[in-house]
């Protein structure tokens, strides 16, 4: 299924999760395994001072499968930004250690993967000299509501006199800004804040406040424990079990001796010998993935076969646009197939032969794995 050539194409979504922690959690060595880019990973706090930043692929066995059938020129995973932001420590939001840099450098992220170290080992030192996740998530939290409530009151500030002036577009600001000023207070993050009409929703978005921003909880686990857990995760589990967050189980030094390997045949046992099914980056960037509230359509045809990021949601020509802009606005239609199909029946042509090839208008709205070919006039 070509897509049309255009003479520029729009870039991917520039998606970006943040990776942070309290110095010496295994973030860096975590960082290092999800991308190509080295973050140097010593035994000793602030050991990252500029953001690192790798670009990393987001595994997808559909995108290998459709490239079997289809055997295109290339083929072309979607992609997530990983940025590996220095530790935080107490008193950042105040600009401890290098908090406002830190501190400025999440806010440039569209999701948080916190890292919590949950594994006892005596060579490596703990920042506050013992090992207790809860403690640790608490002092990133701390720090990070108290620079929102910063954020927050310099926003009531503004708008408070056009509230009172009868301003109703500033009164809905202002009621908005109270409850997220109020939960804060209440040492809660702003994500935990409820969204009552569309334009809260708007006018959250454009405060980016750190604490809106969906969280991952990332357990970093002694080998032992990379399959079931250890009693530190059982308590970071029942800690954010109000927070609509997930936790995710991972040894990051053990991911650092699977990433080491040369070969998938070496990877493969290596992993069965833990009794892993996939590596655990594997499946943080899928849940980066979704915690992102993203999905994946695809092109497919002889010249590429191609993984594209969307928002859950898109109609179709949303998703044309972001393969270029004039795919949206010249949008006619969209031929699609289920990715199921296109197992089933093989090609687009049997596809077709079968019936099962939909054509869909505007109104479409597109669903995970989708099979796509725009049809659209400028």
């Amino acid at each position: 299924m070509p897509i049309f050539a255009a003479a520029k194409t729009n870039a991917q979504m520039g998606l970006k999760c943040g990776i942070v922690g309290l110095p010496n959690v295994g973030k860096s060595t975590l960082f290092n395994c999800l991308s190509n880019a080295k973050a140097q990973a010593a035994n000793f706090p602030f050991c990252t001072i500029e953001p690192n930043v790798g670009t990393i692929t987001v595994p997808d066995e559909r995108l290998n499968q459709l490239a079997e059938l289809v055997t295109p020129e290339r083929v072309v995973p979607t992609t997530i930004e990983i940025v590996d932001i220095a530790g935080l420590v107490k008193g950042a939001s105040k600009g401890e250690g290098l908090g406002n840099k830190f501190l400025a450098n999440i806010r440039e992220t569209d999701a948080i993967i916190h890292v919590l170290r949950c594994f006892e080992d005596p060579n490596v030192v703990h920042v506050d000299g013992s090992v207790d996740p809860i403690r640790d998530k608490e002092i990133i939290d701390i720090e990070l509501q108290l620079k929102d409530l910063e954020s927050v009151e310099g926003r009531i500030a503004k708008v408070q006199r056009a509230a009172k002036a009868g301003d109703k577009e500033s009164a809905k600001q202002y009621d908005l800004l109270e409850r997220i000023k109020s939960a804060l207070e209440q040492g809660k993050s702003a994500r935990t804040v409820e969204l009552r009409l569309d334009d809260e929703v708007a006018f959250m978005k454009e405060l980016q406040l750190i604490t809106s921003k969906p969280v991952l909880y990332v357990c970093n686990v002694e080998e032992a424990s990379v399959v079931s857990g250890n009693a530190h995760v059982s308590r970071v589990r029942d800690a954010v079990k109000n927070e609509n967050a997930e936790v995710l189980v991972i040894g990051a030094a053990i991911e650092a001796e699977i990433a080491s390997l040369e070969t998938f045949e070496e990877r493969a046992m290596f992993l069965q010998d833990l009794g892993l099914d996939e590596p655990g980056v594997a499946k943080l960037i899928k849940a980066a993935y979704r915690l992102l509230n993203l999905q994946t359509y695809f092109t497919a045809g002889v010249k590429e076969v191609r993984a594209w990021t969307i928002h859950k949601g898109y109609t179709a020509p949303q998703a044309a646009g972001v393969i270029h802009s004039d795919f949206e606005k010249g949008f006619i239609r969209a031929e699609v197939i289920q990715y199921q199909d296109y197992m089933t029946y093989k090609s687009e042509a049997a596809v077709k032969e079968a019936g099962r090839l939909g054509v869909e208008g505007k109104e479409y709205v597109v669903q995970d794995g989708d099979v796509m070919h725009f049809r659209f006039n400028v």
